[in-house]
């Protein structure tokens, strides 16, 4: 029995060494994302190197902190702090002004409908219920494309990202914009899935982006899509513009840091997960939790921070997010 115990106890210790080796690796190879897009690929997984560098070394504390496997609370430390660094800038930022629900007051949900699956009656019926003066959808198609249609009496208007190819970001608004826009082009790498909306209302004009970028893997075109939409933002009043979509980028990456310094506009989701809401991979595995904040709203100087809120799993794979703001 004795001989089993020790057994155990080596294999607990090896274990752990490899989770803390495995986490001290990445996190380190994360923090080339400085200069290397394929490496900044790994800083969206920061939260899973750190808790792989805290299990490791509790593996290790369990089983005596013995053995061949010594150097485990070193390699754990690495991978904590190198993973708590990617983490730490986003938070503790700030994330704009605030203020109270008074005055003028924008409603505003992002939302990834995910087209390939859900209830489009649930989603219909919970937007309704929000009485949100705008929405910005991706993956507006497929069994979910009825969704768009179904609240078409709520929201009669209805921009879509390009009007001669297959295009899935739209923004819904009650009020008529005074301008719109797709921003769909036929390049592949300068492909942008978004739309743009102008509004005006009485204390003056603003715009909204709504848009639905690709993975971080392959290395190029995602952060190629942020110097397009940069340009966008260029020919706008910064001030009043508002930002929402499907990033696909978490904030702990420097793509996404960059992006934020580029836009000039304050981030209003703060480490938000959104990802996933649905079973996932081959596996269909199916997190209890969110891990991801990938789902993203920008706004101007103009507006001031009401509330940001997670809204609930509606058969897409992401969660709504759901902004007010202040003008």
């Amino acid at each position: 029995m004795q001989s089993l115990f020790k057994s155990l106890g080596a294999i607990l210790r090896l274990t752990g060494s490899a989770l803390a080796l495995t986490g001290a690796l990445s996190a380190l190879a994360a923090q080339g994302g400085r200069f290397s897009d394929r490496l900044d690929a790994l800083t969206h997984f920061a939260p899973n190197w750190l808790v792989l560098g805290l299990v490791g070394l509790a593996l290790w504390m369990l089983a005596g902190g013995r053995g061949l496997a010594r150097p485990t609370p070193l390699l754990a430390a690495v991978a904590i702090v190198a993973a708590g660094g990617l983490m730490a800038p986003e938070l503790t930022r700030s994330s704009g002004p605030t203020a109270p629900a008074e005055g003028e007051t924008l409603k505003l949900i992002q939302f990834n409908l995910w087209g390939r699956d859900g209830s489009a009656d649930g989603m219909v019926d919970w937007i309704r219920s929000q009485d949100a003066d705008i929405l910005v959808f991706e993956e507006a198609f497929a069994r979910t494309g009825g969704v768009a249609r179904a609240l078409r009496r709520d929201y009669p208007y209805q921009t879509t990202c390009a009007d001669r190819v297959p295009c899935s970001t739209m923004i819904l608004s009650r009020r008529k914009p005074v301008a719109h826009k797709g921003l769909g082009a036929s390049g592949t790498q300068d492909w942008l899935s978004g739309a743009v909306a102008r509004f005006r209302t009485e204390r003056g004009e603003f715009t909204v982006i709504g848009v639905h970028y690709t993975w971080p893997l392959p290395a190029g075109p995602q952060q190629e899509q942020t110097r397009r939409l940069a340009r966008v933002l260029d020919g706008l009043p910064r001030e009043s513009a508002i930002v929402a979509g499907d990033f696909n980028s978490t904030p702990w990456s420097f793509s996404l840091r960059r992006q934020d310094k580029r836009f000039g506009l304050d981030r209003r989701t703060h480490a938000l997960a959104s990802w996933p809401a649905a079973p996932f991979s081959r596996h269909r595995i199916d997190l209890p939790f969110p891990i991801l904040p990938i789902d993203q709203v920008y706004a101007g100087s103009d507006w001031k921070t009401v509330s940001v809120a997670r809204g609930p799993k509606l058969g897409s794979d992401h969660y709504p997010v759901v902004v007010v703001l202040r003008r």
